[in-house]
């Protein structure tokens, strides 16, 4: 038998047999996904949201920075965490494959009951799959332990001393070492991890087939595969490629060839929202279909394997010529038809033609100057931005000035310690030759003086970055600058003429004060209630958060989505977006409704919003459709 069976295990062989199956039995497939796409929308993905949130209440560990993230990857309650995150989103998608490789081999006749049917069966066997899911889950998150504690050991070991901002940015030798040293562990890991996933590949059509227990489904798995699995490595590994690549691929072919026709519109915007409409219908319909395939033909892989090794099968036997549930997949098909028409409709209507968002600049114009520094402030009012974003420490006699990183490596080549080293020794240190010969002797201002810089012509918004320690001095020194400068302005307004260069009278609507420490954030309200506060953020788990703490949530961009930005608006508080320098996603951030854009890059930002404003209404609503395409 294993000569004949690797024969028939070849990747052509396979692929010959499951591109038939999917033929013959598309349509009560293809029901079957409608189903239980309705299904899981209304009901399984509800409830894993649900279920996830009130596990993360019980953690009660808000994620704010990747290192945060990373600590909680490796205690006990994360490790549970992941393991309920993982299972349930993959038992989703074990529901799906078990109902249509049910659909697939049994039952032979009445086929128009058979995506019913098969539903049926699923929810039965619920129990069954759910344990197996748990299983699967858990051996391969345990599995992937010892690797994540290995690299945070070496990530402790040869680069835990560096600034993170610093290894970003500069790329030392020591990332280097760390990234060839990490390569090995994570090659033995992805190795074991794909044997133990070829080893139990077959276990899911063993427990909906056989009606097995969930270890007996994993052992007959074993057995099964054993002596395949070189066999395995290829019609696997090209299924998993293809679902995770045929979305993208597909997205992309479908906006290079058809989002220029939308350039040849004419600006009625009568004319421009019906043909949106329809490309967005057949956009939507397309990405369906491809989903659909993916995960057909990845349950038709499992089928057409199992039938091999367990029955000397080839492949499901057809079913009969006159079972074809026609009648039910035109209903099936035109619910879809009616689900993409009321997507599509809503995707447009959430649209507005409007483009409220606040700029700042990130430490200034920082890719025109040298970051935190006067030069970089100037050029950022020069750009337009309505914030300057800069960073604020302590000097070690008790100083605030403008520095991002803890200490002076990346941008000076010293080795000192800004909470270490006194305001008048800091003051001799170039921070801009670094970045070009017209910065020379730079240097590193102090709170003051970029109030001074930004009086009557620009906001800031000041980041706190505390060392070990010293957060509650760091706020009182900067709220004690900020009664300065409101005295100073006070006085200005007093005995100036020309008050506008005295700057807002009331310099708390003038300053936004962020941190990436919640309780920081508490304090600073605590103290100065009147004052605007940021809670920075790399990610933010989903109920583990009190939105009520802050004024604004800033999020890096790649993690904002519309749920981020309705939350945001159900709890009255603004969402800012940092770190964006690609005009496209400045674009799609805009679309989406964020109320301010963080970026290093202030000048491009405002000509962005400057060129838009500029569009007639159907031209800003082919861009906002191009946009949604394109993210």
């Amino acid at each position: 038998m294993p000569n004949h069976a690797n024969a028939e295990l070849t990747l052509a062989k396979l692929a010959q047999d499951v591109t038939r199956s999917l033929r013959e039995h598309l349509r009560p497939l293809a029901i079957f996904h409608v189903f239980f796409t309705v299904l899981a929308v209304t009901v399984l993905l509800p409830a894993t949201a649900w279920s996830l949130a009130h596990l993360l209440r019980q953690i009660n560990r808000p994620i704010f920075t990747n290192h945060q993230l990373w600590e909680l990857v490796l205690s006990p309650l994360g490790v549970l965490w992941a393991m309920a995150t993982l299972s349930l989103t993959f038992l989703i998608l074990y529901l799906q494959q078990a109902g249509m490789i049910l659909v697939a081999i049994r039952p032979r006749g009445n086929r128009y009951r058979v995506a019913i049917e098969a539903l049926w069966s699923v929810a039965w066997r619920f129990p069954g799959l759910a344990a197996l899911t748990i299983i699967q889950v858990s051996a391969h998150v345990l599995l992937a332990l010892p690797c994540l504690l290995s690299l945070g050991w070496l990530y402790d070991a040869l680069l835990g001393h560096l600034d993170s901002y610093y290894v970003q940015r500069v790329r030392p030798p020591a990332l280097w070492y760390f990234i060839a040293a990490s390569l090995p562990i994570v090659t033995l890991w992805l190795y074991l991890a794909a044997r133990l996933f070829l080893r139990w590949h077959l276990s899911l059509p063993a427990l909906i087939l056989e009606g097995a227990s969930p270890h007996v489904a994993l052992t007959r798995s074993h057995q099964l595969t054993q002596g395949h699995k070189i066999r395995l490595v290829a019609p696997v590994a090209t299924v998993v490629l293809a679902i995770l690549l045929l979305p993208l691929t597909t997205s992309w072919l479908f906006n290079n060839s058809a989002l220029p026709f939308l350039d040849l519109l004419p600006e009625d915007i009568d004319l421009v929202i019906p043909v949106m409409l329809a490309y967005l219908i057949i956009y939507l319909i397309l990405m369906l279909a491809v989903t659909f395939i993916g995960i057909a033909i990845n349950s038709l892989l499992m089928s057409c394997l199992y039938l091999r090794l367990a029955h000397r099968q080839p492949r499901p036997a057809p079913p009969p010529p006159s079972k074809h549930p026609w009648g039910l997949a035109w209903a099936a098909e035109a619910l879809v038809l009616v689900f993409a028409v009321f997507q599509a409709w809503g995707i447009l209507t959430s649209f507005e033609l409007r483009d409220d968002v606040m700029v700042t600049a990130h430490r200034g114009s920082s890719m025109a100057a040298p970051e935190n520094t006067l030069a970089a402030i100037e050029q950022a009012i020069v750009d337009g931005a309505d914030f300057i974003e800069i960073d604020v420490r302590l000097t070690s006699d008790g100083e605030v000035v403008l520095f991002h990183d803890s200490n002076l490596q990346r941008l000076a080549g010293s080795s000192m310690v800004v909470s270490e080293t006194t305001l008048e020794t800091l003051k001799t240190v170039d921070v801009g030759s670094w970045f070009g010969d017209p910065f020379d002797n730079e240097r590193i201002p102090t709170l003051e003086q970029a109030f001074q810089q930004t009086r009557g012509r620009g906001r800031l918004y000041i980041e706190l970055k505390p060392d070990a320690g010293t957060a509650p001095q760091l706020i009182d020194a900067v709220i004690e600058e900020l009664e300065n400068e409101q005295a100073r302005r006070e006085r200005c307004h007093q005995q100036e003429s020309m008050t506008h260069q005295c700057g807002n009278p009331d310099i708390f609507d003038d300053v936004v004060i962020a941190s990436m420490s919640p309780t920081l954030v508490r304090e600073i309200r605590a103290q100065a209630p009147r004052l605007r506060t940021t809670l920075f953020a790399q990610l933010v788990l989903p109920g583990g958060l009190s939105r009520s703490s802050f004024d604004i949530l800033g999020l890096r961009y790649n993690r904002i989505t519309e749920d981020e930005v309705q939350r945001a608006a159900r709890h009255d508080y603004e969402l800012h977006a940092w770190t964006v320098n690609d005009t496209a996603d400045m674009s799609r951030l805009i679309d989406m409704g964020v109320d301010n854009i963080i970026t290093d890059r202030p000048g491009a930002l405002t000509e962005l919003l400057r060129t838009r404003r500029r569009l007639s209404d159907g031209e800003l609503m082919l861009v906002k459709l191009r946009n949604w395409l394109r993210s």
